[in-house]
């Protein structure tokens, strides 16, 4: 169960509970917000309906009665309003799209779901908690390394989380995936560094401009941590990325002919806009929304991504984001505009400021123009490049053709693209397929997948 923090009058915090409706979907939120002497507020929340519990919130502002909370795990937030008693009315708004929420204080309790493959003591292997610096940006960075007992030098392996800032254990939905991933490798023989992102967990670091070059020297910090042990074979030294996290190992391999081999969950071939566009089409179809509805969303959103980059004057996106606006409704069925809710000036306005104003950080703006084929060509590394068929967040298909045709024209000697039956984005047998059902499904990583890495590894690693 989850401990509830008790509201004091004319205090914000406690517990907010609320519905979030988004089209055709109905999603209770609750946020717990506390506050600490010298910290200020801090607050995590759940969404019980997709059975994920403890999310992190990166950042709680109170100002007077106006209330902030950031969430950078899923690029987004809430901002509201307080009635200094038991509401809250404001806006819930992730990836450019907004979404009124209405908040009142909760007493409820939920149930934690069970998550069957998350590891528990005692362990057949040896554990570290290790601390180290980047100097040269001055983060802290904490992690676990679990060792086999007998043996070694042992192989190693670097877990890379996904986009959005998580623990060392890519905590999501209530899921542990890196832990499920880290025991079961450690098992079979391999050391495992898994280490917690910028402002979570024990690490610490400015997120406020920091964009994926950053995360790869975070994780070359880890790779030369490993480098110094002495239980470690220097010469099997490698990166596991999921996600975005795909696209770090890449380019930090393709600087460094140390690393033996890298491992791409769903990580990236496409560039970082066409990425995002299959995704928005994708998202929407698994909505339900109708396919000319999501071809047309793909279009548009596509289009404001071109305005973003057209410049760095603010005002000069938004003039490019409104005429390639103007241009994609003169080429667009007006029932489909209609359905969008896109038929009025000032709506549209407002959602084109809102989603260029959404997406120009700068993480996003690297991301967007970043082409991961650029550092899969230079890879002399032996690559194994995993995508799950019904992954809505990174398209198996043209994604996994990306990079295998990046790695035609590569050093590499050694690589492998496959794509997974049945398997989502978190690697996961599916069946909606959808983001909400991430949280729905008790299986954490699917065992099919584990013993294709571990079966690869062992031919080609160990």
């Amino acid at each position: 169960m989850i401990s509830l923090l008790i509201a004091n009058a004319q205090s914000i915090t406690g517990s907010w509970k609320g519905i979030l409706q988004a089209g055709s979907t109905h999603l209770t939120l609750v946020f717990h917000i506390d506050k600490e002497a010298s910290n200020g507020y801090q607050a995590h929340f759940d969404s019980p309906d997709q059975h994920a519990f403890g999310i992190p919130c990166s950042g709680v502002r109170v100002t007077g009665d106006s209330l902030e909370i950031l969430i950078q795990a899923i690029h987004g937030g809430y901002r509201g309003k307080w009635d200094r008693d038991n509401n809250i009315e404001g806006i819930y708004f992730q990836s450019g799209q907004e979404f009124p929420l209405a908040l009142a204080r909760s007493q409820d309790t939920v149930m934690i779901p069970l998550r069957p493959q998350t590891p528990k003591p005692p362990f057949p292997y040896k554990t570290e908690e290790l601390e180290y610096n980047n100097p040269a940006k001055g983060v802290h960075l904490a992690g676990t390394l679990t060792l086999p007992n007998a043996g070694g030098p042992f192989p190693a392996a670097i877990l890379i989380t996904g986009s959005g800032q998580q623990d060392r254990d890519e905590t999501l939905f209530g899921h542990k995936p890196f832990a499920v991933i880290a025991d079961y490798l450690t098992r079979r023989g391999y050391a495992v560094l898994r280490v917690d992102d910028r402002q979570m967990g024990k690490s610490t670091g400015d997120l406020s401009r920091a964009t994926t070059l950053d995360f790869v020297e975070d994780v070359e910090t880890s790779f030369r941590q490993l480098q110094q042990r002495k239980d470690i074979n220097q010469k099997k030294i490698g990166l596991i990325g999921h996600s975005e996290g795909g696209l770090i190992a890449a380019m930090l391999a393709s600087e460094n002919s140390d690393i033996d081999y890298i491992v791409l969950l769903a990580g990236p071939g496409l560039k970082g806009a066409d990425l995002l566009a299959g995704q928005t089409e994708a998202y929407d179809l698994s909505l339900g929304a109708q396919a000319g509805v999501a071809k047309a969303d793909k279009e548009l959103k596509s289009a404001l991504m071109g305005a973003l980059l057209s410049s760095a004057d603010s005002s000069i996106q938004f003039d490019h984001g409104w005429q390639s606006f103007l241009s994609w409704k003169k080429n667009t069925p007006s029932e489909i505009v209609e359905v969008m809710g896109l038929n009025n000036e000032a709506d549209a306005k407002g959602f084109v400021h809102s989603y260029l104003h959404a997406l120009n950080k700068p993480w996003m703006i690297y991301f967007l123009q970043t082409d991961p084929a650029e550092y899969l060509g230079k890879l002399k590394s032996k690559v194994l490049a995993l995508n799950g068929s019904r992954d809505i967040q990174v398209i198996a298909d043209p994604n996994l053709s990306a990079i295998e045709s990046a790695l035609k024209k590569s050093p590499s000697k050694s690589y492998q693209t496959q794509k997974i039956p049945d398997l989502n984005h978190l690697f996961q047998h599916c069946k909606t397929c959808t983001v909400a059902e991430y949280g729905e499904l008790e299986e954490t990583f699917s065992p099919q997948a584990l013993q294709l890495i571990g079966d690869w590894l062992d031919k080609n690693v160990k």
